[in-house]
């Protein structure tokens, strides 16, 4: 639908967001670096991390497992910056449940099925067996729309970006989210 487009356009305007990177069971694609696109692990090393309480969120996506890291998200929110996931709708309730007063949920849909399988397709980093698998659940996939905050039909990805970006700047100006306000209110001789 475009997330990865969208996620990379963001990270390059708002130097204080933050990509977290998941961690995967599933193999290496052409071009990914290992800490960079995924961390990539077994499942094993995976199922260790969960007993651990390592991970933010997991979940099991087309016969892989992936999930987030807790202490790198926790790093970065400590020092005041933000930090962008690309998850899952099962990910994204994992979070919500866990963090609802700092989380904020974006649906990207493709404007069509057939725009999706296009997109799919023409990325080139999916046999057709998987391309066929993904839009056989693309349907189930979608139907949790409703869970989320904001939707954002990508069928233009410069709107799409700038409605994405609308939503990061506006969400920040949150008062609650204003680290310091009240501080700005004292000295302006407002009560808080």
């Amino acid at each position: 639908a475009g997330k990865t487009t969208i996620s990379r356009a963001l990270l390059e305007r708002h130097r204080d967001l933050i990509m977290s990177v998941s961690v995967t069971t599933r193999h290496m694609r052409p071009g990914e670096l290992n800490g960079v696109d995924y961390h990539y692990v077994d499942q094993h090393r995976f199922d260790e991390m969960i007993l651990a309480n390592e991970l933010l969120e997991h979940a099991v996506v087309f016969d892989n497992s992936y999930g987030t890291l807790r202490q790198p998200v926790m790093e970065v929110l400590n020092v005041g910056q933000d930090v962008l996931f690309d998850v899952d709708w099962q990910g994204a309730k994992q979070i919500r449940e866990n963090a609802a007063e700092d989380f904020v949920s974006i649906f990207i849909l493709p404007p069509s099925v057939e725009e999706l399988e296009r997109r799919l397709r023409t990325r080139g980093q999916d046999s057709d067996d998987e391309v066929k698998r993904r839009m056989g659940t693309a349907t189930a996939e979608m139907s949790h729309w409703a869970d989320y905050e904001y939707i954002v039909i990508n069928d233009d990805i410069e709107k799409s970006v700038a409605g994405v970006n609308s939503i990061l700047v506006a969400e920040r100006l949150k008062r609650r989210r204003q680290i310091g306000v009240n501080d700005v209110m004292r000295n302006l001789g407002v009560a808080g």
